[in-house]
């Protein structure tokens, strides 16, 4: 994308609320899965070469917990324990929510450190499901 092609897209979840005609077609298939997926708030987003990112910060770091939990699945295969699932994720639920109810704000750098946590507690979950439900090994 060229820089500063593209600016604020905060919008609603489950809804394709932005303009996004002027793409091509892999950046517009990315940012319509981020504009119906994600809110995209501006103030809740990174900026890549002075544009928006398609998703907001912690749905960033939930990707990127997933994509480093997971390669750790593939190379190490660790043991499964439901308390680490739990430990990993509750501070993302407990940030999420607290956002959610009270009139507390957190930060980028807070939002991406529990969706990493969050993404690392899936990426366990799914290893233990690919393992020992579907039996993928």
């Amino acid at each position: 994308m060229p820089a500063g092609s593209v600016g604020d897209l905060t919008g609603s979840v489950g809804v394709i609320d932005n303009d996004l005609e002027d793409m091509n077609i892999v950046s517009r298939a990315v940012y319509l899965i981020g504009d119906f997926n994600c809110h995209t708030r501006a103030d809740r987003s990174f900026e890549l070469n002075n544009n928006q990112m398609p998703f907001c910060a912690r749905d960033f770091g939930i990707f990127l917990g997933l994509t480093i939990g997971m390669a750790i699945a593939l190379i190490v295969m660790p043991r499964y324990a439901w308390v680490i699932v739990i430990i990993l994720a509750t501070p993302l639920i407990i940030d999420g929510f607290a956002q959610l109810i009270f009139d507390y704000e957190s930060n980028n750098t807070i939002r991406v450190f529990t969706g990493v946590l969050g993404g690392l507690a899936a990426s366990i979950f799914l290893s233990y499901v690919a393992d020992n439900v579907l039996k993928v090994r």
